[in-house]
């Protein structure tokens, strides 16, 4: 895992000055780019490209690009994200831009300036995080809250103190930043929190395990943070989580990585996670309601909102209140729990209806198998053997939005995901 732009950013400093240079004797370097449209038109649509930094650029940084037409849109460089498939050479960043609009078949080129880090300016504006190790990880996007990353330690002094630590979860704030539009402890269905990924029914050397619920003396772990980006396009984190036994001993590593982009309309959250086994064969199982990737919405729903849900699938929208769901049970499943593209729920807090989408890809594990249950808890899990040399990788992307939408809608993020933006990316000095 690469070190922060602000430590590469201080090494870059230190050694200005170890030899004598001026620390922003570095010049700017030239980007050109090559946007692909591809097979469907796009609006509103992120971006990313690999790029190869130049010897005289020596920290990652923003930068403007220039479209075709003239107008301006800022760009970000940030580290390699993790499950991209991108890693490799240490000059290598990405580079990050919201495009307002691309046609189907259509091809762009882009130019900007590529500074380096000494030399950029910096704002107030953009994507931040406020850290408070051991605790809490704020990131907003200028004075709007957005993310927010809950992670105190394991405490058992009380079980009220264990059931409110063990695990760690990443909570999900309105498109306004007003009010918190996901769960953490306590109310209906405790285990259940925001943005979380586990297994129920785990097994490894003659043991088993429940990080879901966490009962029998297993929970999750916050150990470190491992590389925090933001600036004017994203912000986003990357954590080693422990999974721990009833001995306490770890037996697998996470890496969890959410990275958030602010997009007319809405937010979007890419969820990647590496996880490895620490101790031989793991064995990865549970049911739909209580394993995978699930997002939670405020325990309001449960508590006054419920008959209102309505789950939105790829055949249309639910009846309000109408779930289904895998069931192990049965010879044949309803179609719509089973590899599902995308899901989205749309929910009431308060007089604002929302809606949360959860898209998958084709190269996550499958079978998946959904659940949907209308107090606001919905998403997917996959029965995997992680052993040496076969980590477990996911991507998944969550959409969050004011208002119900249509499975068009939906589709069309979707689509998004599936089939990213082709985009070639050149910096010459």
């Amino acid at each position: 895992m690469s070190n922060t732009r602000a430590e590469i950013s201080f090494v870059s400093f230190f050694l200005s000055l170890l030899l004598g240079l001026p620390a922003s004797s570095a010049t700017a370097a030239s980007v050109e780019l090559t946007v692909h449209g591809g097979g469907h038109d796009r609006k509103d649509v992120s971006v990313m490209a690999t790029i190869e930094l130049p010897k005289n650029v020596h920290s990652p940084s923003s930068v403007e690009l220039t479209l075709p037409d003239g107008k301006t849109i800022p760009a970000e460089l940030t580290a390699v994200g993790i499950c991209t498939g991108a890693a490799g050479s240490p000059d290598r960043r990405e580079l990050h831009f919201i495009l307002p609009e691309i046609k189907a078949g259509e091809t762009l080129s882009l130019k900007g300036k590529l500074n380096s880090a000494e030399t950029s300016s910096s704002s107030a504006s953009g994507f931040h995080w406020q850290d408070l190790p051991n605790d809490h990880f704020l990131l907003s996007n200028g004075d709007r809250p957005v993310l927010d990353y809950m992670c105190r330690p394991l405490d058992e002094s009380s079980k009220d103190k264990r059931d409110e630590t063990f695990k760690p979860y990443h909570h999900l704030y309105d498109p306004d930043g007003k009010i918190l539009v996901t769960k953490g402890p306590g109310g209906l269905y405790p285990h259940h929190r925001a943005m979380f990924f586990g297994y129920n029914k785990i097994s490894y050397s003659g043991n088993t395990a429940d990080v879901w619920h966490c009962t029998d003396g297993a929970y999750q772990s916050h150990e470190k943070l491992l590389d925090e980006e933001a600036g004017p396009v994203l912000g986003r984190h990357c954590v080693a989580i422990d999974w721990h036994g009833k001995d306490r001993v770890p037996f697998a590593h996470e890496q969890r990585e959410m990275t958030v982009y602010s997009l007319p309309g809405g937010t979007i959250i890419d969820f990647a996670s590496h996880l490895e086994t620490a101790r031989g064969k793991v064995h990865l199982d549970g049911d739909p309601q209580h394993s995978g990737f699930h997002f939670r919405a405020a325990q309001e729903v449960a508590n006054k909102t419920s008959k209102d849900t309505i789950f939105i699938r790829t055949d249309g929208p639910a009846k309000a209140g109408d779930t289904i769901n895998w069931d192990p049970k049965a010879k044949n499943n309803d179609p719509m729990t089973i590899n599902q593209p995308w899901k989205g729920m749309s929910f009431v807090l308060g007089d604002q209806r929302y809606t949360a989408a959860i898209l998958d890809l084709p190269t996550n594990p499958k079978e998946a198998r959904f659940s949907e249950r209308n107090y606001g808890r919905f998403g997917s899990y996959f029965v995997y053997d992680l052993d040496k040399g076969h980590p477990l990788e996911i991507r998944y992307r969550v959409w969050l939005q004011k208002g119900e939408m249509t499975p068009k809608q939906i589709a069309a993020l979707a689509a998004d995901f599936v089939e990213p933006i082709a985009c070639e990316c050149r910096a010459t000095p």
